[in-house]
């Protein structure tokens, strides 16, 4: 309840940014072009500014910080608007409850680090994976437990959070190979971190979505193929007590030759040429 708590007040929190930018953007202010996080130092110094009154491009860009600072004729432009009292009551009362979400947030995490204080080490185990920060080891721990054991393999815990096809045949062809509903608070954040985990080079995830987004073509599905094996290192690591362990991007063709090698044979001759392969000798 904790976990899908904060998940629901970071949305909150993100729609109110959005009307943010919507009150700025109906002020003519381009502050979103030029500031990639409108509540970060310099957006929020410019923000409360606006609210208190101050409506001098000059002076608003003067809140400016970091490498900013460096882009002050961009910033000038980018305050230069027409804002009203009623921009300014929209902001204010955005920003306010901005905060207090944000407030909310921090109380929820504070519970929530109460209540995960006996399953701290599980939660640092998973924090080894590749794609899995703080946030989301405590979100696969509330969802699945600790007790692998209620699971009979690592495949009945995929079937149950919905990372597996559905089998959908009539009359000897399969209409359908969507993924199950399954469990949807938990998917959502595996899929996010298997984004974050195919970005390491030279891993095993990464060389995972790129075979499978190269045989079916889809994005989709090859990330869904990441997340189903993030869930199943997930299984392993908590039923065996270990950290994750990378297996290398070559994994896969290490596991089995000769269909990396039929792989590669079709490849060539699809360049034309004529390919005879002998294995070595011992």
């Amino acid at each position: 309840m904790l976990t899908r708590t904060r998940k629901q007040l970071v949305r909150e929190a993100a729609q109110h940014t959005q009307r943010i930018h919507k009150v700025l953007e109906d002020g003519n202010l381009k502050l979103t072009s030029v500031v990639t996080d409108v509540m970060g130092k310099t957006g929020r110094s410019s923000l409360d500014a606006l609210v208190l009154g101050q409506t001098d491009p000059e002076k608003l860009a003067e809140q400016a910080a970091g490498s900013l600072r460096t882009r002050r004729m961009e910033l000038v432009a980018a305050l230069r608007g027409c804002i009203t009292e009623h921009h300014r009551f929209m902001l204010k009362l955005h920003l306010g409850l901005y905060d207090s979400v944000y407030a909310a947030i921090a109380s929820v995490d504070q519970q929530l680090e109460a209540e995960l204080r006996p399953f701290r080490q599980a939660a640092d185990l998973l924090a080894t994976m590749p794609g899995v920060g703080r946030i989301a080891a405590e979100v696969i721990l509330a969802e699945i437990g600790t007790d692998m054991e209620r699971f009979p393999t690592a495949g009945h815990l995929r079937s149950w959070a919905g990372l597996c096809p559905r089998r959908d045949e009539s009359a000897g062809k399969q209409r359908c190979t969507r993924i199950r509903k399954g469990a949807p608070w938990l998917k959502t954040t595996l899929v996010q971190a298997a984004w974050a985990a195919v970005r390491k080079k030279d891993s095993y995830y990464r060389s995972l979505y790129g075979s499978v987004k190269r045989s079916s073509g889809s994005a989709n599905k090859a990330i869904i193929a990441v997340a189903a094996a993030m869930m199943t290192s997930a299984y392993f690591m908590l039923k065996r007590g270990e950290p994750y362990r990378e297996l290398g991007a070559d994994y896969r063709d290490r596991c089995d030759k000769t269909r990396t090698a039929n792989r590669l044979i079709r490849r060539v001759q699809a360049l034309g040429f004529d390919v005879q392969i002998q294995p070595r000798a011992a």
